[in-house]
């Protein structure tokens, strides 16, 4: 498979409304095997090296309510995920991270774990050094900030208490 090209990919999203093919496919087996297919993901087709950790953030969508999965690669910060909103250096936010600015409560799933989160922006330093850290396990996260003119949105997903309620 040869290096995926990210500008055409989101050029075809946004003509389609569809990921691509491998990310379809990446989905696919992460949810089908429970999480024991998925979770650690093979990104050098996105230009990254060996294994990259990846969950699966469901989000409502902000305008049709619906649930929207989207496979990410992540880091971790004590007991928190870190995620970025890059889209490959698209001058647009990805979907998800606008549908979390709409409602910050979102499900993830890693590995066979699925719970509740709660997300928000880093900024200041705290942006900076997560930044660097996920920098650092996928390289290409700096060639998509200096491609674009926006900040790429820096997201901590914060996990919450399971819900106690019986309804």
């Amino acid at each position: 498979m040869g290096k995926f090209d990210v500008d055409k990919a989101n050029r075809d999203s946004k003509k389609t409304g569809k990921p691509p093919a491998w990310v379809t496919e990446h989905l696919r087996m992460y949810r089908e095997s429970g999480g024991a297919e998925g979770h650690l993901f093979d990104a050098t087709i996105a230009g990254v090296p060996g294994l990259v950790p990846c969950l699966l953030l469901t989000t409502i969508g902000r305008h049709s309510g619906e649930k929207r999965t989207s496979p990410l690669f992540y880091g971790t910060a004590g007991d928190a995920y870190v995620i970025i909103g890059s889209k490959g250096g698209a001058d647009t936010h990805p979907d998800w991270y606008l549908n979390l600015r709409a409602n910050p409560t979102a499900e993830v799933q890693v590995g066979r774990e699925h719970f509740t989160v709660r997300a928000r922006v880093a900024t200041g330093k705290e942006r900076e050094q997560l930044f660097e850290q996920m920098a650092q396990m996928a390289p290409p996260y700096r060639d998509y900030q200096q491609k674009t003119k926006r900040e790429l949105p820096v997201v901590v997903l914060e996990k919450q208490p399971p819900s106690t309620s019986t309804t």
